[in-house]
């Protein structure tokens, strides 16, 4: 938890064209959203109604060689998955899309969010007969879709049905032998946005990955909506869409692309948008700003710009390193800021600098990337951070399923300047975190911030809450 964990990335594709490369696609828009889910990847391919699927642990490009893009084959729909266990623990069968053989069909699913109300249906589930092979929430969802697709006409009336019994945050692809179906929750916690290029219409969680297969992005499916392909024919069901949905603004501040656009605003603007805030709200006399490669790029820059004090890079990152929750340990951690970061002495070294980073965590990166700074000869190093303090967890997909490892859970902003060695300490406000995606079509979600959540929080909120011991 030196940072937040990303969500999922998902997508999904209908090319009605002759010469459709459906696998290739989807394997370069997972590349776009590589980002968003480090841990395993998966494609699902839909050839005349005969699915393929291959999946494993892994980055994308390390779990999609050409040969097993090839075994895939053409098709006509595909679905595809970059993820990150929010729920359920690090294991090929949590991969995803997840394949479900049943009665009528075919069914492949692939889900970013995560159920406040999961461990509920599952137990009313394993009570009807239903057996679990997986410990993530996308098997709850694709259980309760088969079931509902039994007694109803079409593959998108079960999921208009099932969408009354499911809580929380979910943003969907989901494929059948002839239709291509997306869907949101109606609270809007993820993002999930349609595209369109010549016979091909798209899915996906970011406007980045669009970009990447050349489709043009046409608007971000609505909270609660069903949006049904077949062919070049696209339709949507809105009985589910009651409002302007509650984003979680961190989408802004760290989980996506910069180069994407979210409910109409572009996460970049945003990002410098907070940065000015930030010199607004927390002034200081410095000789430079600089920020934490890549989140606190943006940020710093807005700070500069508003502040008027030079912007200059006081740090090069190895590209070739992954972020640094990818780490299994503390000592793994503590390593990997150093092969990570590596500080320009001549920039920092008797300056006065202010260091613009998203977030803080536990606190122990940011102390790191701190005396890395005093190291090279910094004369003063004032931490701006483009979010407010994190002070209470997150019930739909964030990586904070309690307050146990919040720094904020257990310091002042006083205490944690000198945990950290920092010279001052300046967070982002709860009002102003909510105006920094400006001309966005929704409302935010800042429970992580402030405790106080669109929805009902649950009780049992634990990552790995599928994995209880059994009582004999």
């Amino acid at each position: 938890m030196s940072k937040l964990k990303e969500e999922c990335g998902i997508f999904g594709i209908y090319d009605w064209g002759e010469n459709s490369q459906v696998a290739y696609d989807t394997y370069l828009a997972l590349y776009a959203l590589q980002h968003r889910g480090q841990d395993s990847a998966g494609i699902a391919v839909n050839d005349k109604g005969v699915m393929k699927i291959y999946k494993d642990l892994g980055l994308v490009p390390d779990v999609f060689s050409q040969q097993n893009l090839e075994k895939l084959g053409q098709g006509q729909i595909a679905i595809g998955h970059a993820r990150y266990a929010t729920t359920g623990y690090l294991s090929r069968e949590n991969a995803q899309p997840l394949l479900i053989n049943h009665i009528k069909g075919t069914l492949a699913v692939a889900h970013n969010g995560n159920l406040t109300n999961a461990s509920e249906l599952k137990e009313n589930l394993e009570l009807g007969g239903a057996i679990f092979h997986t410990t993530n929430d996308t098997e709850v969802i694709s259980y309760m879709i088969t079931k509902e697709r039994l007694k109803s006409s079409d593959i998108e009336t079960a999921i208009e049905n099932v969408l009354y019994t499911l809580r929380g945050a979910y943003s969907l692809v989901i494929m059948s032998p002839k239709k291509l179906i997306a869907a949101r929750d109606p609270w809007g916690f993820r993002p999930l946005c349609i595209g369109k290029s010549d016979s091909k219409i798209v899915f996906a969680s970011e406007s980045c990955a669009l970009d990447t297969i050349g489709a043009k992005f046409i608007r971000d499916v609505k909270p609660g909506e069903i949006v049904v392909v077949e062919k070049d024919n696209i339709r949507s069901i809105e009985t589910h869409c009651k409002s302007k949905g509650n984003m979680c603004v961190f989408e802004y501040i760290y989980f996506a692309r910069p180069d994407s656009v979210i409910e109409g605003a572009n996460v970049s603007k945003a990002r410098k948008q907070a940065g000015k805030y930030l010199a607004i709200e927390h002034p200081v006399d410095a000789d430079i700003v600089m920020g934490v490669p890549d989140s606190g790029l943006d940020a710093a820059l807005g700070y500069s710009q508003y502040s008027n004090i030079p912007y200059d890079v006081g740090y090069i990152k190895n590209r070739y390193i992954g972020r640094t929750f990818i780490q299994d340990n503390q000592k793994q951690r503590e390593n990997s800021v150093r092969i990570k970061l590596n500080v320009i002495k001549e920039v920092v070294k008797d300056k006065r600098i202010i260091l613009v980073d998203d977030s803080i965590v536990r606190g122990t990166t940011i102390g790191r990337i701190v005396n890395l700074l005093r190291e090279a000869g910094a004369k003063e190093v004032h931490v701006r951070i483009s979010a407010p303090p994190f002070i209470s967890p997150c019930y739909f997909g964030t990586d904070i399923d309690s307050k146990e490892n919040l720094i904020a859970c257990k310091m002042s902003v006083e205490e944690i300047k000198n945990s950290i060695g920092a010279d001052s300490l300046g967070y982002l406000s709860i009002e102003n975190v909510k105006r920094i995606a400006q001309g966005a079509s929704c409302d935010f979600c800042v429970g992580c911030f402030s405790g106080q959540y669109p929805i009902e929080a649950p009780k049992d909120i634990r990552k790995n809450k599928f994995e209880m011991p059994i009582n004999i």
